[in-house]
């Protein structure tokens, strides 16, 4: 992100635990030999609790994962195979009983116990964040409510952390498990020298990409409790009357970004995220430029999605964000009904900031454009 040394601020390591965290890649984090631990780096643990709290109410919502587990018990009817040593020794029959093992389904598992133990850690980490701290705390007791009760390990004492979170579940089930594993490990990686060390990103994970899962995660995040759909890589589809047989065939669809449906439906915002810079440097004669490109692609997002039984399609809006390590931008116009804004993100800023930054561009109508000193 840094062009120039002198004139430039750099992302920082907190800053891209945040793109990191919102963007749910935690794998690169886990994948660690030694790292430099730090006790309460700035708003991580905040951080970490959000997305550990919000994993685990969508998680709920879709029921826990359970497993089967071999258990026994006196019952009032027959399950499973009898216990006859049992049975017969305690007289069980004369009381109308019999001695049974048999497999069941339950939901307290490791993993879930796991997960419970991290939002028990939490609590005592974010006291200062009442309405943070209480969704950990209705996350446990939500997690007690599903059948998760055993709670005898010690929080401090998940010997292997691997065996537990390193096992066979669905995408969700792996992000939760992930999120945990932070808070049971704690060691965050900074940029004080010594000597330990912290796996390098991978190859595979370009920042481009990584700043767009994290502003979708963001939103999915702190919206998505409040009543809004949050749309991540949505396929939309050309509205059009073919004139050729074979044109549905070679007709490439399109895919946004991002997009937010208000709680009541009426507000609908498609956000497409560019890591470049917002404006195209002209020579010293030509004033810097938009890019064009940009607002064609966002234009025919708008257009081709606006139906006539759908008010809210026939206004929508659109956010071109893009990310900045300096001043910010943010400029709107109108275009045949449809508001498209241009607007940056300091990410090298305060992690605060840049919290309340993208939820004014989601929330706010009006942009707020730079004084004078303004630049991308």
């Amino acid at each position: 992100m840094s062009t120039n040394k002198t004139k430039e601020n750099k992302i920082s390591i907190k800053n891209l635990w945040l793109l990191v965290l919102y963007a749910k890649k935690f794998e690169p984090l886990l994948d660690v030999k030694k790292i430099k631990s730090e006790k309460n780096p700035e708003k991580i643990p905040d951080l970490i609790a959000e997305i550990l709290a919000d994993t685990v109410e969508r998680r709920l919502r879709r029921n826990l994962s359970s497993e089967l587990r071999y258990s026994q018990g006196d019952l009032t009817r027959v399950r499973g195979r009898i216990n006859h040593i049992r049975t017969e020794s305690l007289c069980l029959l004369q009381r109308g009983k019999i001695s049974c093992r048999f497999d069941e389904f339950t939901t307290d598992t490791t993993k879930n116990r796991f997960v419970k133990a991290a939002l028990r850690k939490l609590i005592l980490l974010v006291k200062e964040n009442d309405d943070l701290n209480q969704r950990c705390r209705a996350a446990v007791a939500a997690l007690e409510r599903a059948g998760v009760l055993k709670d005898r390990h010690n929080i401090d004492r998940w010997s292997n952390l691997a065996s537990v979170t390193n096992v066979r579940a669905n995408t969700e089930d792996r992000q939760m498990l992930a999120a945990a594993r932070l808070v049971h490990e704690w060691g965050l990686p900074t940029e004080e020298s010594g000597s330990l060390s912290f796996r390098k990103p991978s190859k595979e994970v370009q920042l481009w990409q990584l700043f767009e899962d994290a502003v979708g995660g963001f939103y999915e995040t702190v919206l998505a409790p409040k009543g809004w759909k949050v749309k991540m890589g949505n396929r939309t589809k050309w509205q059009y009357e073919p004139d050729t047989e074979k044109i549905k065939d070679i007709l490439p669809g399109m895919q946004t970004d991002i997009v937010l449906i208000s709680p009541d439906k009426k507000s609908r915002t498609i956000i497409d995220t560019k890591f470049m810079s917002i404006v195209i440097k002209r020579s010293d004669h030509k004033k810097d430029t938009l890019r064009s490109l940009h607002i064609y692609q966002m234009y025919a997002y708008l257009r081709s999605q606006e139906k006539h039984d759908d008010e809210s399609s026939l206004t929508s809006s659109g956010l071109l964000l893009y990310p900045s390590t300096g001043k910010e931008f943010d400029e709107s116009c109108t275009i045949q009904r449809h508001r498209i804004r241009f607007a940056t993100v300091n990410l090298a800023d305060d992690i605060e900031n840049i919290r309340h930054r993208l939820c004014f561009l989601a929330l706010s109508k009006k942009p707020q454009p730079a004084n004078s000193k303004s630049s991308a």
